[in-house]
């Protein structure tokens, strides 16, 4: 994959996963999560339907399948982070992102939809994150996909990155057409 390429892919770079847990962090990870869903309404605000079906790289997804996209996942990690909180190292179940993105609801509904549904679903959240004890950041989920346990502290910093990297995809598009 050649620089440009990979900068369109990855605007804001890969997810680095920390070795430890930074406590530190908890409140820039929690408030980028809290966040997202203003960026969103920013980066698509006047965006008309020709826009938002571009893609921000060649090959790559356009501003509605993104959302969409963010809207599914964000909707995972929410119900990850609740089972973590209430079970012991519950197993999850992955889940085939690039067939999502190609079901019907993403082409019929409308993009607004997934953008209202993160506003809520990131108050909630937001709202669990900010009220988690020392001993929840540090409670995990099973994995198979990466066959490993992930902490609460490593899947909110994921997430954190996951809103900015696509926020910035579609935001870095629109700069690039001047819209």
């Amino acid at each position: 994959m050649d620089d440009s390429h990979e900068q369109l892919r990855y605007p804001i770079g890969r997810f680095n996963a920390p070795d430890e847990h930074h406590p530190e962090m908890q409140r820039e990870w929690i408030a980028a999560i809290e966040a997202l869903p203003n960026w969103l309404d920013h980066c698509i605000e006047n965006l008309d339907e020709a826009q938002l079906q571009t893609p921000y790289r060649p090959g790559g997804w356009n501003s509605i399948q993104v959302i969409h996209h963010i809207a599914d996942s964000h909707m995972n990690a929410y119900i990850r982070l609740k089972l973590a909180l209430t079970e012991d190292s519950p197993v999850i179940k992955p889940y085939e992102e690039k067939l999502w993105a190609e079901l019907p609801d993403v082409d019929i509904v409308p993009v607004n939809v997934s953008i209202t549904l993160l506003h809520a679903l990131h108050r909630r959240w937001g709202t669990t994150l900010r009220n988690m004890s020392p001993e929840d950041w540090e409670r995990t989920y099973y994995h198979p996909e990466h066959e490993r346990y992930v902490p609460m502290w490593e899947m909110a910093d994921l997430y954190a990155w996951h809103g900015r990297h696509h926020m910035e995809q579609i935001r870095q598009l629109r700069q690039r057409n001047n819209w």
